[in-house]
């Protein structure tokens, strides 16, 4: 059976968890990225207690803190920042029960010479390695953001996946967006996808429609999974409860959620 995600509206969970009765899902917790709630510790800890009061999903993720967060920038001042960040959002994780923590490449696709690409190859398989080693039992997966094609995602991930806590979390909807057609994207990450962000565009921007309200196929999207994800887990990734109650709708129609 597919485990399907929803994001959680603190503002209103019984809604978020009648939902999650109703069709078995899980949460993805994106109340923990934004740079004031990590650090204020009395906002922080009342999230967290506002959850933990009520009966939870058994598998919940989580999405980490991502704006300007280049945990390998060359500029030492932004890299201690987002290190912290990341360090921050990993202990967000442990004390709400995440499973596992996604995280952007933040890949820059205008950086694209020979050097800058070869030393952020280099740096982030060292700086992910450690974060690996010292979280075994939380899964980090790292999510295609700004990348133009899977091509340096597929070489990062061929040597973290070693690492058993690894993964990638591909976001299907970027990839429509990309100048790759998602397809490939599937099959060049395949192997190393163990989470899926779904929402729909007009192919061109980043809209986060409920699925089947824009433009992309569909039907692709169920032929990769089945093809090259199966078993990957699939967050809805859309946040208001009328989007996440059409998209369901069309997932069950489709046929993908049973």
């Amino acid at each position: 059976m597919k485990q399907l995600l929803i994001i959680p509206d603190i503002n209103d969970l019984q809604d978020s968890l009648a939902l999650a009765e109703k069709y078995s899902l899980g949460f993805e917790y994106n109340d923990f990225f934004e740079p004031t709630v990590l650090d204020d510790e009395q906002v922080l800890g009342r999230i967290i207690d506002s959850y933990r009061a009520v009966s939870l999903p058994k598998y919940c993720t989580m999405h980490g803190a991502f704006f300007d967060v280049i945990p390998v920038s060359r500029d030492p001042k932004i890299r201690e920042v987002s290190e912290l960040r990341i360090e921050q959002s990993m202990e967000a994780a442990r004390r709400i029960g995440a499973a596992a923590v996604v995280f952007h490449t933040n890949y820059n696709p205008f950086l694209n010479t020979s050097a800058y690409i070869k030393s952020w190859l280099k740096e982030n398989v060292a700086f992910w390695s450690s974060i690996l080693e010292r979280y075994p039992k939380k899964g980090i997966y790292l999510e295609n953001m700004f990348d133009g094609s899977p091509a340096l995602l597929e070489e990062l991930s061929e040597k973290l996946c070693k690492y058993p806590n690894y993964g990638v979390c591909l976001d299907y909807a970027h990839a429509t967006i990309s100048k790759t057609a998602p397809e490939v994207w599937a099959e060049r990450l395949g192997r190393f996808v163990k989470h899926i962000h779904i929402n729909d565009n007009d192919l061109v921007r980043d809209l986060h429609l409920a699925w089947g309200n824009g433009k992309i196929n569909r039907e692709s999207f169920y032929r990769c999974y089945e093809s090259y994800m199966n078993g990957a887990t699939v967050l809805i990734e859309t946040s208001s409860a009328v989007n996440r109650w059409n998209s369901l709708k069309v997932l069950e129609a489709d046929g993908f959620l049973k």
